[in-house]
Order: structure tokens, then C-alpha cells, then sequence
């Protein structure tokens, strides 16, 4: 049976040692190259970005006080549309506003309602049941009397109904906790809110200007937020083992004892991957805004020191930071500012046991505001807030898993191959017990064994071969 060789970040190395080209991607992925969504005039803060059940990108984000959607068709993306109804605005900036989760083609978004100060405005709930293709009227998720909400998230079980937190206030817009409602009937009604934070100690309030984000897997939910215990603002995660219905546990995901007087409007994000929760932060108690990401066990919670994404230059500073998985891959995504530009940083593992690399892609290098990203079994997309276009931008690339079957080679013997160039067969001089050819992007297209390959097959273009002897180039005639 034929085995790779190579991984799919060793192939853009070596690649890029051959070619010569010194600007590299890190990871694994093979990148698309940047499209925008829409125009400007549909506007661009904070981008959301899921997929349904084809694997299709599905983009949120407001427009001064409204919230826009977008899909993928399989060539572009269609149209955005607005998703509040005419004569309701609602909340939207640079650092906060709706949001998005899908579990196949069930598909939720949530918004806000303002003015946010007043108990009449209220959270509401759009559903499409067709991957984004149409969205039912907007359902009321909360009731909570004269006390105040902001800043829903929201979150799907694996039946596929909907589990949204939010940040309750009460009627003087103080006391800010955060509280999960959740549906049994794919969001026609919501049941009585329950308390998920509050775990630093019996005086602590939440982070009242920083959004947070709530996460399902199986029976696991997690509710991941920046907590203000008398103005110690690291970030905390709420514990549900059955489902959202009641949260008897919270942990401290962050430990860096950030101790400010006012909130740095950014919130954490996670991801559930098994029994462990991934999650990733903004912490300035270094004197500089910087990214981290933890792991915490669920079922005993014994969270280590967290781990700061790689990054230097001058001026550093690091940001609004996303986390998204599918099966053990993992991205990790950040805006990221150095030597005097605001670029987009992502890391990728594909499989999130071996840990991240230390090394990430930057997908964009000025003016990025705010982003997101969607891990499937074969892609990653992302979307962000660019400023120098006042437009959403999207990015798309694919990897290809290294979980099984790969050797290493001897990446620094040139192998003999002739004719060169070729255009019905190519002989090794050194016959191989397997080969592998890639095109310029790094697509496999030949593989085999022995001394003498048939090419009839290739297109006229170069390409690289690979066998556990070497490598070489060579061009098809």
C-alpha cells in the first residue's frame, strides 16, 4: 500500500527550499488567495464565520446597527442581507456584536437589541433549518423583567437545539453576571436563565464591557468569560456536565492576575475537543496586550500555566484572539501588531494531542480590526474586519491530516532523474520503493514505486518528487 512522506508543512518547506522563496507559510495549510465578502457599503465590524452542513462559509457582522449575513453558493458569496428586522437596531462595534452557530444546516444567530440600557430591548434569536438560505422571524430569547442584557452568545447541542448565554444586569445596570438559557424545541421557547459565573469568590462581578462565548459538546458546556474580582480581570469558564441545564463548576483559565480599573472590552473564546477545553485570552499584565491559550481538563479541572502565542517586534500587541476545531484539528487565530502594522496571525494543528507549532501563518499584514475562524475535516476559513477597505475579507485554505502513514525522507539529497525535461516517463537513477510527485501548490499527483515513472498523465508544468532517498525537480514537457 502506498504511504506519504511527507506532511503537508513539509511540503511547502521543502518546496520553498527548492524555488528558492524565503516568505514561507508555517503550517500545513495551502491558502486561497484573499477575496472580500461584499462591498463596503454593507459595512464590515466583527466578523463571524461557521460553516453548515456542505462545509459552506456562512459570514455575520454588523453595519452600524445592523447585523448582515452572507453565504457561500459554491462560486461567491451571495448577497448580503440583513437580518434585523426594519426599525430595530441593534448592537454592533469593533469588539462586540451578533452571533453565529450551526450544527449542519440548523443554523442560529442572536443579537441585541437597543438602546442595551433599557429592559424593553431584548435578545433575539433568528433560525434557519436550510443552511442560511432563509431565516425564520426573530424569536424573544430572554425575560428578564426590569433587569438589563447584553451581549448574547450562542452555542448548539447535539440534537441540534440552541443554548444561549448572556450577561444580566440588574436594573441599574450593575450586578453583571453571566446567565444561560437554553431551548428543547430547536428555539421556539427558551427556558428560565441560570446562573453560570460567578466562581471567583462570593464579591466578584463580571468584565461588564467584554463579550464571552459558550461552547457544547455531548452533555459538556462550557460558558468562557473575563471575570472582575475587586478589578482582578483574568478570564474564568463556567462548567456544565449536563447540557447547560444547571452549572455547578467554574476554573480559572487564565492565572496571568491582570489587575486593572476598567474593562479592556476583549473576551475569551474556546473550543471543546474531547473532555478538554481549549480556550485562548488577551492578558496585559505584562505591560503589553498578549494572547494565550490553556487546556483544562473538564472532568477534574486542573488548568495549567498558560502558554503565550509566538510573536515579537517592535510595539507588540496581540488581541481578539478565536479558537475553532473540527475533530482534533485546531486553529487558533489573532490580530496581531508589530513594527508598525496590524496584521492577522493564524496557528493550525492537526491534531491538537501533539500541541501547536511555533511558528504561525499571516494571512493579512495591515489594517485587520477584528476576525474569525471555522475549522471542517478538510479546510479552514477565515474572515475579518479590514480597515484599509472598510470590507469583510475572506481566506480559505486546505490541509490534508498527518495522522497515519507518513516516513521522513532525506530532505537534503538531490536525487538524479532524466530526461529532464520529460514527456512520457521519467527514470530514477536510484530506483525507489516509493515515490510521491507534487505540483507547484502542493497537490500530489503521481505515486508509485521503482525505477521508472510514466508521466503521460501530468500536465506540462515543474514538479517536485519525493522518495525516501531524496528529492528532485524536473519540468514536463
Amino acid at each position: 500500500m502506498h504511504r506519504r512522506y511527507l506532511n503537508h508543512f513539509s511540503i511547502i518547506a521543502l518546496l520553498s527550499i527548492i524555488l528558492g522563496i524565503t516568505d514561507v507559510l508555517y503550517s500545513q495549510i495551502t491558502w486561497d488567495q484573499t477575496i472580500a465578502v461584499a462591498s463596503s457599503s454593507f459595512g464590515n465590524n466583527r466578523p463571524r464565520i461557521v460553516t453548515n452542513g456542505s462545509d459552506q462559509p456562512l459570514i455575520l457582522w454588523g453595519k452600524s446597527t445592523d447585523a448582515m449575513f452572507a453565504r457561500w453558493d459554491g462560486n461567491s458569496f451571495t448577497q448580503p442581507v440583513k437580518l434585523n428586522p426594519n426599525g430595530v437596531t441593534i448592537a454592533t462595534a469593533t469588539w462586540m456584536g451578533p452571533e453565529i452557530a450551526a450544527h449542519g444546516d440548523t443554523v442560529y444567530v442572536v443579537y441585541k437589541q437597543t438602546p442595551e440600557d433599557q429592559a424593553t430591548s431584548h435578545i433575539w434569536l433568528r433560525r434557519s433549518f436550510d443552511g442560511g438560505e432563509t431565516f425564520s422571524a426573530p424569536i424573544q430569547v430572554e425575560n428578564t423583567g426590569a433587569d438589563k442584557s447584553r451581549f448574547p452568545a450562542v452555542t448548539i447541542d447535539d440534537d441540534g437545539h440552541p443554548i444561549v448565554a448572556f450577561m444580566r444586569f440588574n436594573s441599574n445596570f450593575g450586578e453583571a453576571r453571566w446567565v444561560v438559557t437554553r431551548s428543547f424545541d430547536f428555539g421556539d421557547t427558551f427556558g428560565a436563565d441560570v446562573l453560570a459565573s460567578g466562581w471567583s469568590g462570593p464579591a466578584s462581578d463580571v468584565c461588564d464591557c467584554c463579550p464571552g462565548t459558550i461552547h457544547c459538546s455531548g452533555q459538556q458546556v462550557a460558558i468562557v468569560y473575563r471575570d472582575n474580582n475587586n478589578n482582578l480581570r483574568d478570564s474564568w469558564a463556567g462548567i456544565s456536565t449536563d447540557g447547560g441545564i444547571t452549572f455547578t463548576r467554574g476554573v480559572n483559565i487564565d492565572q496571568n492576575g491582570w489587575m486593572i480599573d476598567a474593562c479592556p472590552a476583549t473576551g475569551p473564546d474556546g473550543v471543546i475537543v474531547g473532555d478538554t477545553l481549549y480556550s485562548t485570552f488577551m492578558n496585559g499584565q505584562s505591560g503589553q496586550a498578549i494572547v494565550y491559550y490553556n487546556e483544562t481538563p473538564i472532568n477534574d479541572l486542573t488548568t495549567p500555566p498558560s502558554t503565550p502565542v509566538p510573536g515579537s517586534g517592535k510595539g507588540l500587541q496581540e488581541n481578539f484572539s478565536r479558537i475553532d476545531a473540527s475533530g482534533n484539528a485546531v486553529a487558533l487565530l489573532w490580530r496581531h501588531s508589530a513594527d508598525f502594522s496590524t496584521g492577522l496571525a493564524l496557528m493550525f494543528t492537526d491534531n491538537i494531542a501533539n500541541g501547536f507549532p511555533t511558528s504561525f501563518d499571516t494571512l493579512a499584514y495591515s489594517q485587520v480590526g477584528n476576525g474569525d475562524v471555522a475549522v471542517t475535516g478538510s479546510n479552514v476559513f477565515v474572515a475579518w474586519q479590514d480597515n484599509s477597505s472598510s470590507s469583510v475579507k475572506f481566506r480559505a485554505g486546505t490541509y490534508m491530516s498527518n495522522s497515519t502513514g507518513i516516513r521522513d525522507i532525506n530532505a537534503n539529497q538531490t536525487l538524479t532523474v532524466f530526461p529532464n525535461p520529460a514527456s512520457n516517463e521519467l527514470w530514477l537513477k536510484m530506483a525507489a520503493s516509493h515515490y510521491t510527485i507534487f505540483d507547484l501548490s502542493g497537490s500530489e499527483k503521481l505515486h508509485g514505486q521503482g525505477s521508472r515513472i510514466d508521466i503521460q498523465s501530468l500536465s506540462p508544468g515543474m514538479y517536485f518528487l519525493f522518495t525516501e532517498n531524496g528529492r528532485a525537480k524536473f519540468i514536463k514537457g
